[in-house]
Protein backbone atom coordinates (compact mmCIF):
# COMPACT_ATOMS: atom_id res chain seq x y z
CA UNK A 1 0.00 0.00 0.00
CA UNK A 2 1.45 3.56 -0.69
CA UNK A 3 1.91 6.02 1.18
CA UNK A 4 -1.15 8.27 0.36
CA UNK A 5 -3.47 5.00 0.99
CA UNK A 6 -2.14 4.50 4.36
CA UNK A 7 -2.66 8.19 5.38
CA UNK A 8 -6.11 8.22 3.88
CA UNK A 9 -6.78 5.48 6.16
CA UNK A 10 -5.48 6.72 9.34
CA UNK A 11 -7.07 9.75 8.22
CA UNK A 12 -10.83 7.97 8.02
CA UNK A 13 -10.07 4.86 10.40
CA UNK A 14 -11.53 5.01 13.27
CA UNK A 15 -11.03 7.31 16.28
CA UNK A 16 -11.03 6.71 19.91
CA UNK A 17 -14.00 8.71 21.40
CA UNK A 18 -12.52 11.08 24.30
CA UNK A 19 -12.63 9.74 28.25
CA UNK A 20 -15.16 12.82 28.42
CA UNK A 21 -17.25 11.20 25.60
CA UNK A 22 -17.38 7.76 26.95
CA UNK A 23 -20.89 6.94 28.59
CA UNK A 24 -21.39 7.11 32.41
CA UNK A 25 -20.96 2.82 32.98
CA UNK A 26 -17.88 3.11 30.65
CA UNK A 27 -16.53 5.56 32.65
CA UNK A 28 -17.50 4.30 36.08
CA UNK A 29 -16.09 0.73 34.93
CA UNK A 30 -12.85 2.34 34.06
CA UNK A 31 -12.61 3.94 37.19
CA UNK A 32 -13.57 0.74 39.31
CA UNK A 33 -10.97 -0.94 37.02
CA UNK A 34 -8.39 1.10 37.89
CA UNK A 35 -9.40 1.41 41.68
CA UNK A 36 -9.48 -2.44 41.93
CA UNK A 37 -6.23 -2.59 40.32
CA UNK A 38 -4.43 -0.63 42.89
CA UNK A 39 -6.31 -2.17 45.53
CA UNK A 40 -4.78 -5.34 44.46
CA UNK A 41 -1.49 -4.33 43.68
CA UNK A 42 -1.26 -2.26 47.04
CA UNK A 43 -2.49 -5.55 49.04
CA UNK A 44 -0.10 -7.70 47.45
CA UNK A 45 2.86 -5.50 47.75
CA UNK A 46 1.63 -5.27 51.43
CA UNK A 47 1.40 -8.88 51.78
CA UNK A 48 4.77 -9.59 50.40
CA UNK A 49 6.23 -6.79 53.09
CA UNK A 50 4.72 -8.18 55.77
CA UNK A 51 5.93 -12.21 54.73
CA UNK A 52 9.04 -10.96 53.90
CA UNK A 53 9.02 -9.26 57.64
CA UNK A 54 7.43 -12.42 59.09
CA UNK A 55 10.11 -14.62 57.20
CA UNK A 56 12.75 -12.37 59.23
CA UNK A 57 11.07 -12.33 62.38
CA UNK A 58 10.87 -16.29 62.16
CA UNK A 59 14.29 -16.62 61.08
CA UNK A 60 15.49 -14.12 64.39
CA UNK A 61 13.61 -16.50 66.71
CA UNK A 62 14.93 -19.59 65.37
CA UNK A 63 18.30 -18.82 65.71
CA UNK A 64 18.58 -17.29 69.50
CA UNK A 65 16.44 -20.19 70.66
CA UNK A 66 19.12 -22.68 68.83
CA UNK A 67 21.78 -20.72 69.75
CA UNK A 68 20.43 -20.55 73.69
CA UNK A 69 19.92 -24.20 73.78
CA UNK A 70 23.65 -25.06 72.17
CA UNK A 71 25.06 -22.53 75.13
CA UNK A 72 22.82 -24.47 78.04
CA UNK A 73 24.05 -27.78 76.23
CA UNK A 74 26.90 -29.47 79.21
CA UNK A 75 28.49 -31.54 76.46
CA UNK A 76 29.37 -27.97 74.80
CA UNK A 77 30.95 -26.95 78.60
CA UNK A 78 32.67 -30.13 78.55
CA UNK A 79 34.05 -29.63 74.93
CA UNK A 80 34.93 -26.50 75.97
CA UNK A 81 36.96 -27.46 78.99
CA UNK A 82 38.51 -30.22 77.11
CA UNK A 83 42.36 -29.91 75.71
CA UNK A 84 41.11 -30.40 72.25
CA UNK A 85 37.72 -28.89 72.23
CA UNK A 86 37.19 -29.08 67.90
CA UNK A 87 37.38 -32.70 68.04
CA UNK A 88 34.47 -32.79 70.47
CA UNK A 89 32.17 -29.52 69.43
CA UNK A 90 32.85 -29.87 65.68
CA UNK A 91 30.31 -33.14 65.21
CA UNK A 92 28.08 -31.81 67.82
CA UNK A 93 27.96 -28.66 66.43
CA UNK A 94 26.54 -30.69 62.58
CA UNK A 95 24.44 -32.82 64.25
CA UNK A 96 22.48 -29.59 65.63
CA UNK A 97 22.72 -27.70 62.63
CA UNK A 98 21.64 -30.80 60.31
CA UNK A 99 18.76 -31.46 62.88
CA UNK A 100 17.59 -27.21 63.52
CA UNK A 101 18.04 -26.53 59.20
CA UNK A 102 19.89 -23.69 59.93
CA UNK A 103 23.30 -22.65 57.85
CA UNK A 104 25.63 -22.94 60.73
CA UNK A 105 26.41 -23.32 63.87
CA UNK A 106 29.86 -22.05 65.54
CA UNK A 107 31.07 -22.61 68.67
CA UNK A 108 34.22 -20.75 69.85
CA UNK A 109 36.91 -18.89 72.04
CA UNK A 110 35.48 -15.87 74.29
CA UNK A 111 37.41 -14.19 71.69
CA UNK A 112 36.17 -15.58 68.90
CA UNK A 113 38.76 -18.60 67.41
CA UNK A 114 36.02 -21.17 65.81
CA UNK A 115 36.04 -24.48 67.60
CA UNK A 116 33.08 -25.50 64.81
CA UNK A 117 31.71 -24.62 61.75
CA UNK A 118 30.25 -26.22 58.40
CA UNK A 119 33.64 -25.62 56.42
CA UNK A 120 35.87 -28.00 58.83
CA UNK A 121 39.01 -25.16 56.91
CA UNK A 122 37.41 -22.49 58.60
CA UNK A 123 38.04 -24.02 62.16
CA UNK A 124 40.40 -22.49 64.01
CA UNK A 125 40.00 -19.45 62.22
CA UNK A 126 38.89 -15.97 63.47
CA UNK A 127 35.01 -15.66 63.95
CA UNK A 128 34.03 -13.11 60.96
CA UNK A 129 31.00 -10.66 62.87
CA UNK A 130 30.57 -8.52 65.94
CA UNK A 131 30.89 -10.71 69.30
CA UNK A 132 31.48 -7.96 72.02
CA UNK A 133 28.27 -7.94 73.28
CA UNK A 134 27.80 -11.60 73.91
CA UNK A 135 31.70 -11.88 75.33
CA UNK A 136 30.58 -9.16 77.76
CA UNK A 137 27.69 -11.53 78.67
CA UNK A 138 24.60 -9.85 76.38
CA UNK A 139 23.30 -10.97 73.32
CA UNK A 140 24.01 -9.68 69.27
CA UNK A 141 21.29 -10.32 66.84
CA UNK A 142 21.95 -9.05 63.25
CA UNK A 143 22.32 -9.28 59.71
CA UNK A 144 26.03 -9.69 58.76
CA UNK A 145 27.97 -11.01 55.56
CA UNK A 146 30.29 -14.27 56.44
CA UNK A 147 32.18 -16.91 55.04
CA UNK A 148 28.84 -18.16 53.74
CA UNK A 149 27.19 -15.02 52.61
CA UNK A 150 24.59 -12.34 53.86
CA UNK A 151 23.39 -14.25 56.49
CA UNK A 152 20.73 -13.61 59.70
CA UNK A 153 22.44 -14.79 62.93
CA UNK A 154 22.75 -14.46 66.79
CA UNK A 155 25.99 -14.86 69.25
CA UNK A 156 25.01 -15.90 72.66
CA UNK A 157 27.72 -16.36 75.54
CA UNK A 158 28.50 -19.59 77.55
CA UNK A 159 28.89 -19.12 81.02
CA UNK A 160 30.34 -21.38 83.27
CA UNK A 161 27.74 -22.76 85.63
CA UNK A 162 29.91 -24.00 88.30
CA UNK A 163 32.02 -21.00 88.88
CA UNK A 164 30.86 -18.16 91.30
CA UNK A 165 30.60 -15.07 88.70
CA UNK A 166 29.24 -17.14 85.94
CA UNK A 167 32.12 -16.61 83.92
CA UNK A 168 32.17 -16.23 80.03
CA UNK A 169 33.96 -19.39 78.53
CA UNK A 170 32.98 -19.79 75.37
CA UNK A 171 30.62 -18.08 72.43
CA UNK A 172 27.47 -19.92 70.21
CA UNK A 173 26.51 -18.27 66.83
CA UNK A 174 23.84 -19.79 64.94
CA UNK A 175 22.89 -18.48 61.40
CA UNK A 176 20.52 -18.65 58.71
CA UNK A 177 21.30 -17.40 55.43
CA UNK A 178 19.74 -14.33 54.12
CA UNK A 179 18.90 -16.32 50.70
CA UNK A 180 17.03 -19.38 52.74
CA UNK A 181 15.03 -16.67 54.19
CA UNK A 182 14.21 -14.90 50.59
CA UNK A 183 12.84 -19.06 49.78
CA UNK A 184 11.10 -18.45 52.48
CA UNK A 185 9.01 -15.31 51.46
CA UNK A 186 9.22 -17.19 47.54
CA UNK A 187 7.61 -20.53 49.06
CA UNK A 188 4.70 -17.92 49.99
CA UNK A 189 4.75 -15.61 47.13
CA UNK A 190 2.24 -17.92 45.02
CA UNK A 191 -0.54 -18.06 47.79
CA UNK A 192 -0.08 -13.94 48.04
CA UNK A 193 -0.31 -13.69 44.45
CA UNK A 194 -3.18 -16.00 43.56
CA UNK A 195 -5.15 -14.55 46.42
CA UNK A 196 -4.40 -11.19 44.55
CA UNK A 197 -5.35 -12.69 41.26
CA UNK A 198 -8.73 -13.84 42.93
CA UNK A 199 -9.31 -10.53 44.51
CA UNK A 200 -8.42 -8.70 41.14
CA UNK A 201 -11.45 -11.02 39.05
CA UNK A 202 -13.79 -10.78 41.54
CA UNK A 203 -13.60 -7.08 41.78
CA UNK A 204 -13.49 -7.53 38.07
CA UNK A 205 -16.43 -9.09 37.89
CA UNK A 206 -18.64 -7.04 40.89
CA UNK A 207 -17.40 -3.75 38.57
CA UNK A 208 -19.01 -5.28 35.58
CA UNK A 209 -22.20 -6.43 37.30
CA UNK A 210 -22.59 -2.57 38.48
CA UNK A 211 -21.20 -1.56 35.13
CA UNK A 212 -24.00 -3.50 33.42
CA UNK A 213 -26.32 -1.85 35.72
CA UNK A 214 -25.24 1.64 35.61
CA UNK A 215 -25.64 1.12 31.69
CA UNK A 216 -29.25 0.30 32.04
CA UNK A 217 -29.83 3.04 34.31
CA UNK A 218 -28.62 5.66 32.83
CA UNK A 219 -29.46 4.21 28.54
CA UNK A 220 -25.80 4.25 27.63
CA UNK A 221 -25.64 8.36 28.11
CA UNK A 222 -22.52 9.83 28.99
CA UNK A 223 -22.41 12.33 32.26
CA UNK A 224 -22.14 15.49 30.16
CA UNK A 225 -25.95 14.21 27.87
CA UNK A 226 -27.10 13.36 31.45
CA UNK A 227 -26.19 16.68 32.47
CA UNK A 228 -27.65 18.58 29.27
CA UNK A 229 -30.91 16.31 29.10
CA UNK A 230 -31.17 17.62 32.66
CA UNK A 231 -31.25 20.65 32.39
CA UNK A 232 -33.48 20.49 29.40
CA UNK A 233 -35.81 18.85 31.65
CA UNK A 234 -35.60 20.86 34.22
CA UNK A 235 -36.10 24.31 31.59
CA UNK A 236 -39.23 22.74 30.38
CA UNK A 237 -40.57 21.89 33.66
CA UNK A 238 -40.58 25.16 34.63
CA UNK A 239 -41.53 26.34 31.83
CA UNK A 240 -44.93 24.51 31.49
CA UNK A 241 -47.78 27.49 32.13
CA UNK A 242 -49.78 24.33 34.12
CA UNK A 243 -48.77 23.41 37.02
CA UNK A 244 -47.10 19.69 36.93
CA UNK A 245 -46.25 17.64 39.68
CA UNK A 246 -44.74 14.06 40.26
CA UNK A 247 -45.69 11.32 43.19
CA UNK A 248 -44.38 8.08 43.57
CA UNK A 249 -46.31 4.99 44.65
CA UNK A 250 -46.00 5.60 48.14
CA UNK A 251 -47.63 9.12 48.03
CA UNK A 252 -44.65 11.27 48.31
CA UNK A 253 -44.20 14.55 46.37
CA UNK A 254 -40.83 13.73 43.96
CA UNK A 255 -41.11 16.97 41.69
CA UNK A 256 -43.40 19.70 41.39
CA UNK A 257 -42.93 22.71 38.76
CA UNK A 258 -43.48 26.82 39.86
CA UNK A 259 -46.87 26.43 38.90
CA UNK A 260 -47.72 23.57 40.88
CA UNK A 261 -45.99 25.27 44.19
CA UNK A 262 -48.26 28.43 43.53
CA UNK A 263 -51.20 26.63 43.04
CA UNK A 264 -51.04 24.44 45.91
CA UNK A 265 -49.28 26.62 48.24
CA UNK A 266 -46.29 23.88 48.59
CA UNK A 267 -43.50 24.45 51.59
CA UNK A 268 -40.67 25.10 50.55
CA UNK A 269 -38.98 21.43 51.41
CA UNK A 270 -41.88 19.55 49.68
CA UNK A 271 -39.78 17.41 47.84
CA UNK A 272 -39.89 13.46 49.09
CA UNK A 273 -42.79 14.78 51.87
CA UNK A 274 -45.94 12.60 51.53
CA UNK A 275 -48.55 14.51 50.32
CA UNK A 276 -50.63 14.31 53.38
CA UNK A 277 -48.02 16.57 55.19
CA UNK A 278 -47.97 19.64 53.32
CA UNK A 279 -50.97 21.19 53.96
CA UNK A 280 -52.85 20.45 51.40
CA UNK A 281 -57.57 20.47 51.70
CA UNK A 282 -58.39 16.65 52.23
CA UNK A 283 -59.97 16.34 48.99
CA UNK A 284 -57.08 16.94 47.28
CA UNK A 285 -54.60 14.52 49.42
CA UNK A 286 -57.07 11.86 48.28
CA UNK A 287 -56.92 13.02 44.71
CA UNK A 288 -52.98 12.78 44.88
CA UNK A 289 -52.76 9.81 46.63
CA UNK A 290 -55.11 7.23 45.21
CA UNK A 291 -54.97 4.74 42.32
CA UNK A 292 -57.11 6.44 40.21
CA UNK A 293 -56.52 8.05 36.98
CA UNK A 294 -58.38 11.61 36.60
CA UNK A 295 -59.65 13.45 33.23
CA UNK A 296 -59.67 17.60 33.94
CA UNK A 297 -61.90 17.12 36.77
CA UNK A 298 -63.09 19.89 39.17
CA UNK A 299 -60.79 20.26 42.28
CA UNK A 300 -61.16 22.61 45.31
CA UNK A 301 -57.59 23.62 46.68
CA UNK A 302 -57.81 26.32 48.90
CA UNK A 303 -59.41 29.51 47.41
CA UNK A 304 -58.21 28.43 44.27
CA UNK A 305 -61.01 26.16 41.75
CA UNK A 306 -58.21 23.68 39.91
CA UNK A 307 -59.03 21.37 36.56
CA UNK A 308 -57.06 18.59 37.11
CA UNK A 309 -55.46 15.72 35.52
CA UNK A 310 -53.69 12.48 36.57
CA UNK A 311 -52.19 9.70 34.60
CA UNK A 312 -49.82 6.74 35.46
CA UNK A 313 -46.45 6.63 34.70
CA UNK A 314 -45.73 3.19 34.03
CA UNK A 315 -42.64 2.80 31.45
CA UNK A 316 -42.05 -0.33 29.82
CA UNK A 317 -45.09 -1.56 32.10
CA UNK A 318 -43.13 -1.01 35.42
CA UNK A 319 -44.91 1.17 37.55
CA UNK A 320 -43.24 4.24 39.03
CA UNK A 321 -45.86 6.94 40.10
CA UNK A 322 -47.96 9.35 39.20
CA UNK A 323 -47.92 12.91 36.86
CA UNK A 324 -50.47 15.30 37.46
CA UNK A 325 -51.57 18.15 35.73
CA UNK A 326 -53.58 20.90 36.86
CA UNK A 327 -54.70 24.35 35.49
CA UNK A 328 -56.17 27.38 37.46
CA UNK A 329 -59.40 27.93 36.62
CA UNK A 330 -60.56 30.13 40.11
CA UNK A 331 -61.25 33.37 38.20
CA UNK A 332 -63.37 31.54 35.37
CA UNK A 333 -65.28 29.74 37.97
CA UNK A 334 -65.77 32.75 39.97
CA UNK A 335 -66.97 34.36 36.39
CA UNK A 336 -69.53 31.29 35.83
CA UNK A 337 -70.96 31.78 39.33
CA UNK A 338 -71.74 35.30 38.68
CA UNK A 339 -73.36 34.49 35.38
CA UNK A 340 -75.19 31.65 36.99
CA UNK A 341 -76.52 34.19 39.87
CA UNK A 342 -77.58 35.86 36.72
CA UNK A 343 -79.00 33.55 34.92
CA UNK A 344 -81.17 32.30 38.02
CA UNK A 345 -82.39 35.94 38.11
CA UNK A 346 -82.94 35.85 34.79
CA UNK A 347 -84.89 32.53 34.66
CA UNK A 348 -87.31 33.42 37.40
CA UNK A 349 -87.77 37.04 35.74
CA UNK A 350 -88.59 34.64 32.76
CA UNK A 351 -90.81 32.67 34.44
CA UNK A 352 -93.01 35.86 36.14
CA UNK A 353 -92.92 37.05 32.43
CA UNK A 354 -94.23 34.26 30.50
CA UNK A 355 -96.81 34.13 33.82
CA UNK A 356 -97.85 37.78 33.45
CA UNK A 357 -97.56 37.26 29.70
CA UNK A 358 -100.69 34.69 29.33
CA UNK A 359 -102.59 36.65 32.35
CA UNK A 360 -103.00 39.46 30.62
CA UNK A 361 -103.48 37.89 27.37
CA UNK A 362 -106.11 35.79 28.82
CA UNK A 363 -107.77 39.41 30.56
CA UNK A 364 -107.69 41.01 26.91
CA UNK A 365 -109.18 38.05 24.96
CA UNK A 366 -111.74 38.28 27.91
CA UNK A 367 -112.29 42.27 27.36
CA UNK A 368 -112.69 41.46 22.96
CA UNK A 369 -115.31 39.06 23.58
CA UNK A 370 -117.56 41.16 25.68
CA UNK A 371 -116.77 39.85 29.08
CA UNK A 372 -115.66 42.77 31.35
CA UNK A 373 -117.05 41.82 34.50
CA UNK A 374 -115.27 38.04 34.23
CA UNK A 375 -112.27 39.86 32.66
CA UNK A 376 -112.12 42.39 35.57
CA UNK A 377 -112.66 39.66 37.81
CA UNK A 378 -109.81 37.50 36.57
CA UNK A 379 -107.80 40.39 36.80
CA UNK A 380 -108.21 40.78 40.34
CA UNK A 381 -107.67 37.56 41.34
CA UNK A 382 -104.64 36.90 39.96
CA UNK A 383 -103.63 39.83 41.16
CA UNK A 384 -104.48 38.59 44.43
CA UNK A 385 -102.63 35.80 43.88
CA UNK A 386 -99.28 37.32 42.84
CA UNK A 387 -99.51 39.93 45.78
CA UNK A 388 -100.06 36.56 48.05
CA UNK A 389 -97.12 35.18 46.86
CA UNK A 390 -94.49 38.26 47.14
CA UNK A 391 -96.47 38.41 50.57
CA UNK A 392 -95.66 35.26 51.56
CA UNK A 393 -92.25 35.43 50.65
CA UNK A 394 -91.55 38.78 51.61
CA UNK A 395 -92.83 37.66 54.79
CA UNK A 396 -91.15 34.68 55.10
CA UNK A 397 -87.23 35.97 54.05
CA UNK A 398 -85.39 38.79 56.46
CA UNK A 399 -82.71 40.45 56.08
CA UNK A 400 -80.83 40.58 52.55
CA UNK A 401 -83.16 42.02 50.21
CA UNK A 402 -81.50 40.02 46.96
CA UNK A 403 -82.01 36.66 48.64
CA UNK A 404 -85.68 37.90 48.86
CA UNK A 405 -85.72 38.91 45.37
CA UNK A 406 -84.08 35.22 44.10
CA UNK A 407 -86.28 33.25 46.18
CA UNK A 408 -89.48 35.34 45.07
CA UNK A 409 -88.12 34.78 41.36
CA UNK A 410 -87.78 30.98 42.15
CA UNK A 411 -90.76 31.02 43.73
CA UNK A 412 -92.94 31.86 40.38
CA UNK A 413 -90.29 29.12 38.78
CA UNK A 414 -91.79 26.44 41.09
CA UNK A 415 -95.17 27.53 39.77
CA UNK A 416 -94.15 26.74 36.09
CA UNK A 417 -92.57 23.41 36.98
CA UNK A 418 -95.35 22.06 39.08
CA UNK A 419 -93.13 22.57 41.79
CA UNK A 420 -94.20 23.24 45.92
CA UNK A 421 -91.55 25.31 46.98
CA UNK A 422 -92.20 26.37 50.80
CA UNK A 423 -89.86 29.36 52.65
CA UNK A 424 -90.39 28.74 56.40
CA UNK A 425 -91.50 31.70 57.79
CA UNK A 426 -88.93 33.79 59.71
CA UNK A 427 -86.44 32.80 57.78
CA UNK A 428 -83.41 35.02 58.15
CA UNK A 429 -80.47 35.25 56.05
CA UNK A 430 -78.46 38.42 57.11
CA UNK A 431 -76.40 40.86 55.08
CA UNK A 432 -73.27 40.29 57.37
CA UNK A 433 -73.93 35.99 56.38
CA UNK A 434 -71.70 36.66 52.80
CA UNK A 435 -71.10 39.27 49.95
CA UNK A 436 -74.19 38.89 48.22
CA UNK A 437 -72.83 37.06 44.57
CA UNK A 438 -71.91 34.19 47.17
CA UNK A 439 -75.40 34.25 49.02
CA UNK A 440 -77.47 34.14 45.34
CA UNK A 441 -74.62 31.20 44.01
CA UNK A 442 -74.98 29.23 46.90
CA UNK A 443 -78.96 29.47 47.30
CA UNK A 444 -79.30 29.93 43.70
CA UNK A 445 -77.28 26.70 42.89
CA UNK A 446 -79.07 24.96 45.95
CA UNK A 447 -82.67 25.31 45.22
CA UNK A 448 -82.18 24.73 41.35
CA UNK A 449 -80.59 21.36 42.35
CA UNK A 450 -83.61 20.68 44.77
CA UNK A 451 -85.69 21.24 41.63
CA UNK A 452 -83.82 19.11 38.99
CA UNK A 453 -83.84 16.65 41.69
CA UNK A 454 -87.95 16.34 41.80
CA UNK A 455 -88.97 17.24 38.47
CA UNK A 456 -89.31 13.56 37.46
CA UNK A 457 -91.07 12.73 40.11
CA UNK A 458 -95.06 11.35 39.24
CA UNK A 459 -96.28 12.33 42.61
CA UNK A 460 -96.07 15.14 45.06
CA UNK A 461 -92.65 17.39 44.28
CA UNK A 462 -91.47 19.51 47.02
CA UNK A 463 -88.67 22.17 48.17
CA UNK A 464 -88.16 23.83 51.34
CA UNK A 465 -85.88 26.55 52.23
CA UNK A 466 -85.18 27.46 55.87
CA UNK A 467 -82.43 30.29 57.00
CA UNK A 468 -81.66 31.07 60.64
CA UNK A 469 -78.94 32.47 62.88
CA UNK A 470 -77.46 31.35 65.47
CA UNK A 471 -74.26 31.44 67.55
CA UNK A 472 -72.57 34.11 65.15
CA UNK A 473 -73.31 31.72 61.96
CA UNK A 474 -76.37 31.44 59.55
CA UNK A 475 -77.37 28.18 58.83
CA UNK A 476 -79.25 27.34 55.57
CA UNK A 477 -80.76 24.52 54.85
CA UNK A 478 -82.73 23.54 51.44
CA UNK A 479 -84.68 20.21 51.57
CA UNK A 480 -86.40 17.58 48.89
CA UNK A 481 -88.15 14.72 48.23
CA UNK A 482 -86.36 13.70 45.52
CA UNK A 483 -83.87 10.33 45.14
CA UNK A 484 -80.81 11.71 46.69
CA UNK A 485 -77.22 11.41 45.58
CA UNK A 486 -76.46 7.87 46.02
CA UNK A 487 -73.80 7.71 48.32
CA UNK A 488 -71.69 10.09 46.13
CA UNK A 489 -72.23 13.24 48.54
CA UNK A 490 -68.52 13.65 48.23
CA UNK A 491 -67.54 13.73 44.61
CA UNK A 492 -70.80 15.51 44.33
CA UNK A 493 -69.12 18.76 45.48
CA UNK A 494 -65.23 17.92 44.40
CA UNK A 495 -65.78 17.02 41.37
CA UNK A 496 -69.09 18.60 39.87
CA UNK A 497 -71.09 15.72 39.95
CA UNK A 498 -74.18 15.09 38.63
CA UNK A 499 -76.42 12.19 37.92
CA UNK A 500 -77.63 13.15 35.01
CA UNK A 501 -75.70 12.98 31.77
CA UNK A 502 -77.56 15.58 29.58
CA UNK A 503 -79.25 19.36 29.49
CA UNK A 504 -79.24 20.76 32.89
CA UNK A 505 -77.31 18.33 34.33
CA UNK A 506 -74.01 19.98 32.96
CA UNK A 507 -74.33 23.22 34.47
CA UNK A 508 -76.23 21.37 37.67
CA UNK A 509 -72.88 19.75 38.17
CA UNK A 510 -71.17 22.79 38.05
CA UNK A 511 -73.42 24.57 40.58
CA UNK A 512 -72.79 22.32 42.88
CA UNK A 513 -68.83 22.87 42.68
CA UNK A 514 -69.18 26.65 42.71
CA UNK A 515 -71.73 25.91 46.40
CA UNK A 516 -68.59 24.11 47.42
CA UNK A 517 -66.29 26.83 46.47
CA UNK A 518 -67.95 29.37 47.84
CA UNK A 519 -68.73 27.55 51.02
CA UNK A 520 -64.59 27.15 51.64
CA UNK A 521 -63.88 30.59 50.42
CA UNK A 522 -66.12 31.82 53.18
CA UNK A 523 -64.79 29.63 55.71
CA UNK A 524 -68.28 27.56 56.20
CA UNK A 525 -69.31 24.11 55.83
CA UNK A 526 -71.57 22.52 53.57
CA UNK A 527 -73.22 18.71 54.29
CA UNK A 528 -75.79 16.28 53.08
CA UNK A 529 -78.73 14.91 55.00
CA UNK A 530 -81.06 12.83 54.84
CA UNK A 531 -83.78 11.21 53.64
CA UNK A 532 -85.63 13.59 53.38
CA UNK A 533 -82.56 15.04 50.99
CA UNK A 534 -81.32 17.87 52.60
CA UNK A 535 -78.02 20.44 52.13
CA UNK A 536 -77.06 22.33 55.33
CA UNK A 537 -74.85 25.15 54.22
CA UNK A 538 -73.23 27.21 57.63
CA UNK A 539 -71.79 30.19 57.32
CA UNK A 540 -69.87 32.17 59.67
CA UNK A 541 -70.93 35.64 60.28
CA UNK A 542 -68.83 38.44 58.73
CA UNK A 543 -68.53 42.34 57.64
CA UNK A 544 -69.03 42.16 53.99
CA UNK A 545 -67.94 45.43 51.82
CA UNK A 546 -70.89 45.76 49.76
Amino acid sequence: MSTDSSTAARRHGPRLRSPRRWSVATQTFVLQVVVALIVVVAGVLGAYVQARHYSTSRATAQVVAVADSVAADPAVLAGLRSDHPSTTLQPLAEAVRRRTHTDFVVIMSPTGTRYSHPNPERIGHRFVGHIAGAAAGGQVVEDYTGTLGPSRRCVVPITDTGAVDGKVVGLVSVGIRKEEVRHQVSDQLPGVLGAGALAAFLAGLGTLLVTRRVRRQTRGLGARQLQEMYDYYDAVLHAVTDGLLLTDLDGRIRIANDEAVRLLGLPVDFTERPVDEVGLPAPMVATLTDDSTRHDELQIAGSRTLVVSKALVAPGGKALGYVVTMRDRTELVALTGELDSARSMAEALRSQTHEASNRLHTIVSLIELGHTDRALAFATDELDQAQGLTDRVVGAVHGEPAVTALLLGKAAQARERGIALVIEPNSVVPEAAAPTTDLVTIIGNLVDNAFDAVGDLDGDRSVRFDAHVEDGWTTMTVTDNGPGLSGEVEQAFRRGYSTKETGRAGRRGVGLALVAQAVERLDGTVEVLGPPTQFVVRLPLQEVDR
